[in-house]
């Protein structure tokens, strides 16, 4: 369970958090374990008839890392290299490991996608500096507000609303050439797509459920950073 707690935490496939769950139970004589995840919470018992026990999932990020790190313990459990209270240790390390990125780093990494996508998209040079800046001004205010707000549909809206907002002020200010290429380029690093990915994949895993609710996450993201967008444009 913690094993699974620690892949959902970062935004792992439900499908796969499941069979990792279930790979490390065989390992250790469990045949008939039952596991069930979604991205709010973990269900599992050692067998059909025993009782359920239950986790939630109450923050999620984007960790593939440590989504991976959880794969090799999970390897070595199976080739049997560790004994549970080895695995269980090294998950406990795990979990309280801090991300491999530090909060400036993903927002240079943010700033630089956020250029690097303007000229993608058939943008000018002259928009590259204009769409740096917003994307990364944008994503410290996404960064910022997600600590003070549990729910993080309002941090995605406050930052595609900076975006816009700076982005119309270097068009007018003169910094800037094209508006619309410097919000599309600004703001891909605030969408869903890890999120659409798995919505899919578990939709092709037969994992309904946790499909249907990843794909209205990312229609939901989708919508605060359009609407944020929108009230900038709305009064320019």
């Amino acid at each position: 369970m913690l094993a699974g707690k620690i892949m959902l935490e970062s935004s792992a496939e439900t499908y796969r958090v499941e069979d990792t769950m279930n790979r490390i139970a065989r390992a250790f004589g469990l045949d008939n374990s039952q596991s069930y995840a979604t991205p709010t919470a973990i269900n599992f018992s050692i067998d059909i008839a025993k009782p359920a026990n239950m986790m939630r999932i109450e923050k999620r990020t984007t960790d593939l890392n440590k989504i991976a790190e959880v794969n090799s313990v999970s390897r070595k459990i199976a080739s049997g290299e560790l004994n549970l209270q080895a695995a269980l240790k090294e998950l406990q390390q795990l979990e309280g490991k801090k991300s491999l990125y530090s909060n400036p780093i993903m927002v240079l990494i943010a700033a630089l996608a956020s250029g690097s996508f303007t000229i993608m998209f058939g943008g000018l040079w002259a928009d590259f500096i204009p769409s740096f800046l917003a994307g990364g001004i944008g994503f410290i205010g996404f960064l910022w507000f997600d600590k003070l707000v549990e729910i993080r549909f309002i941090s995605e809206f406050v930052a595609s609303f900076m975006i816009g907002l700076l982005a119309a002020l270097f068009i007018q200010t003169g910094i800037g050439v094209e508006l619309d290429k410097i919000i599309i380029g600004a703001v891909m690093p605030l969408v869903p797509g890890l999120h659409i990915t798995n919505a899919v994949r578990d939709l092709l895993a037969g994992h309904l459920v946790a499909g249907l609710s990843k794909g209205v996450e990312a229609l939901l993201t989708a919508f605060a950073i359009g609407a944020g967008i929108a009230v900038i444009l709305a009064f320019i």
